[in-house]
């Protein structure tokens, strides 16, 4: 796999927020999002047994698989290697292709139609993560199950944009099976 970075912090959103994970940041994406801030384009070789080493220091069973997009290049082998391994292992997609088979959490942050999401989870995801701005009116329509949905603010880099914060959070009281997820490793300034 060519892997951009490999980091040890904490889960800065969703459901898992809070809990220390390693991030596996794998090189590449299908998508070219304007509010992207993540480098993903860089990365290095590693085999699984590589990149079992790199991560073996870390005190923590959990890797977040992310990116750029994952799903371009991890595979149900991969999954099974480091599950083998004692890994407990989360994906966070944007839904434009189907994520390997043997997963623990699958955080999906759809970046495609609706109907894409659908067909490459038909079983449904663990978490639904729609980034939000004051423009948009309403709450996403998905057509896909998931245990939790969240809509989170657009930043404007690493700092908090209040007007997609409020637009946010008038949507979730409006809606009450919606929560509000903040990136805070932004808001904590950590990796």
């Amino acid at each position: 796999m060519k892997v951009n970075e490999i980091f040890y912090s904490i889960q800065g959103e969703g459901y898992r927020a809070g809990e220390a994970s390693i991030f596996i940041r794998l090189s590449n994406c299908d998508l070219s999002c304007g509010f992207c801030d993540t480098e993903f384009e860089s990365g290095h070789e590693l085999s699984n047994d590589e990149l079992l080493v790199k991560i073996q220091k870390y005190p923590c069973g959990w890797i977040v698989w992310t990116g750029g997009e994952p799903t371009l290049q991890l595979k149900e082998s991969h999954v099974e290697y480091f599950r083998g391994k004692g890994y407990l292992q989360a994906i966070e997609t944007n839904g434009n292709n189907r994520a390997p088979k043997g997963l623990d959490w699958v955080a999906v942050s759809p970046k495609v139609a609706e109907h894409v999401v659908a067909k490459n989870f038909p079983d449904g995801v663990d978490e639904l993560r729609y980034v939000r701005h004051a423009n948009h009116l309403a709450v996403p329509e998905p057509k896909v199950e998931a245990k939790h949905y969240y809509l989170s603010p657009l930043f404007d880099g690493n700092g908090m944009n209040k007007e997609n914060v409020q637009k946010c959070v008038d949507l979730v009281t409006e809606n009450s099976k919606w929560k509000l997820s903040l990136q805070s490793h932004k808001l904590l300034n950590v990796l």
